[in-house]
């Protein structure tokens, strides 16, 4: 699924078209084909082990920087890890995890990207803009990031009032709103971006255009 996402992004062609893999036309199969050579060549290192504890990650991300150089670690998603010791509290668990994720992160210097859950408590609000309070289990996330920042958008709502999944080739590109809820070294506050759904992909907004825009 992630590669697919790659893929797509890299591509131009819509993740719906690769799901399905139909028959592509001469220009889609040479966006393909080099979207695919690019990708091979990028020093993109994916491992898709799931349980995996700091010790184990910290150990893989060291042979990593000695052996190809390291830029960029990221988790995807925190709570699919587990702490070197067995703890039946999962939040002292997890704030484990992130001390020692910010621990590698120094060890290592490199930056360190850690997705995280969000609870259903966003769910039950009129405004489901997330807030720092909603991160799952894991209040310890806060104390412990330099930066928090968390996503919306308006029209992933939409969609699930409608009871519809959002389109795989929908590509009008979307406004979403990166909020910076939390910033040590810096100030917090909210930028947008435009999103593609059928990308899966960011994108700065264009001056002047017209978008799918919550706040108009």
């Amino acid at each position: 699924q992630l590669t697919r996402r790659l893929v797509s992004t890299q591509s131009g062609i819509s993740m719906g078209v690769l799901r399905r893999e139909a028959p592509l036309e001469d220009s889609e199969y040479n966006a393909l084909a080099m979207a695919t050579d690019q990708l091979y060549n990028m020093p993109i290192f994916i491992d898709d082990k799931s349980d995996v504890t700091p010790i184990e990650m910290r150990g893989k991300c060291r042979r990593l920087k000695n052996e190809h150089g390291l830029g960029l670690i990221v988790v995807d998603y925190l709570q699919l890890m587990r702490g070197d010791r067995r703890n039946d509290n999962r939040v002292q668990e997890l704030g484990e995890i992130a001390r020692s994720l910010k621990a590698m992160a120094k060890e290592l210097n490199v930056p360190v990207i850690a997705l995280a859950q969000l609870s259903r408590a966003v769910e039950s609000r009129d405004d489901k803009r997330p807030q720092l309070s909603d991160l799952r289990d894991s209040g310890s996330i806060e104390a412990e990031a330099d930066m928090v920042m968390l996503l919306y958008r308006d029209s992933y709502y939409k969609a699930k009032e409608e009871k519809r999944a959002e389109a795989e080739d929908y590509d009008e590109v979307q406004v979403a709103e990166v909020i910076i809820a939390k910033h040590r070294n810096g100030p917090v506050g909210k930028v947008k971006l435009g999103f593609q759904p059928a990308y899966a992909r960011f994108r700065n907004l264009e001056h002047g255009a017209a978008y799918m825009d919550p706040d108009d």
